[in-house]
């Protein structure tokens, strides 16, 4: 519907005040948004530099705007030594970069992608997320769809969760993280795990603990720095001969299962 292949079943969308549609009444604005679905498309028989020029022409991009346009892209997706090789040569990774180069092409103030990094290896999920950050600062308004939580986690400054077809959060990952993640602590002695566990059920902070290892335990934790701090000044005059003390939040992974199951239960 973002990106008026469907009309809305209800309410309307609005960007920039103006509204949404998916008829010829507001073209311009339609230019206005870069789309990249999850399976983009691609023509392999095609050069870099011709697939984008090709696309540059569409949006009616003139010269020299257009060849100078290509060169910027091409250069902010890193494949300006590519821009003469033909499209069935390059990797996934490369195809995917080069797909966001032509969603971009024509400066869209709204980009919508859908699972932009499904597939792609460990470098190359980082160097997209790379890209994705300079585009945010450079003022984009950014729309991610995926179920790869941790990416979006580093690249969101807001974040809505559906479960079933119903959106039941939508706020800043701040707040997200503030209301619902609780604090991990991850804890490894060299002995007396007995003398450790009783420890921890005396701090009224200490929710519930889980053994993960041989002497390693994790704790889910109310307190904040100052808490963490007491509860290992605590233990230490315990004499307990801890090895590790690992202070973490709980992922945006976890909060969607618990949310989720508040939805379902």
């Amino acid at each position: 519907m973002l990106a008026t292949a469907e009309e809305p079943t209800k309410g309307e969308i609005y960007l920039h005040g103006d509204r949404l549609l998916r008829d010829d009444s507001n073209h311009f604005l339609k230019q206005r948004i870069g789309y990249l679905p999850d399976d983009f498309p691609l023509y392999d028989d095609l050069t870099v530099w011709d697939y984008l020029d090709y696309f540059a022409r569409l949006y009616r991009l003139k010269q020299p705007k257009r060849h100078l346009r290509i060169h910027e892209v091409l250069e902010l997706v890193q494949l300006e030594n590519k821009r003469k090789s033909l499209i069935a040569t390059l990797s996934r990774g490369m195809k995917q970069r080069l797909s966001l180069a032509r969603t971009i092409i024509h400066e869209p103030i709204l980009l919508l992608l859908d699972e932009p990094v499904s597939g792609l290896d460990p470098l190359a999920r980082q160097q997209f997320r790379q890209i994705i950050k300079v585009l945010q600062e450079a003022g984009m308004t950014i729309l991610i769809s995926s179920h790869v939580l941790s990416d979006l986690a580093e690249l969101c400054t807001s974040v809505g969760i559906m479960e079933l077809g119903f959106l039941v959060e939508s706020t800043s990952l701040t707040d997200l993280y503030q209301r619902l993640s609780s604090q991990q602590l991850t804890l490894s002695t060299l002995g007396k795990m007995e003398i450790l566990q009783q420890q921890l059920s005396q701090n009224s902070l200490v929710n519930t603990w889980e053994i993960i290892a041989d002497n390693r335990l994790k704790i889910d934790f109310r307190g904040g720095a100052s808490d963490c701090a007491e509860l290992l000044r605590s233990l230490v005059l315990a004499d307990i001969p801890l090895t590790e003390f690992h202070q973490s939040q709980e992922d945006l992974e976890s909060i969607f299962l618990k949310l989720g199951h508040q939805q379902t239960s």
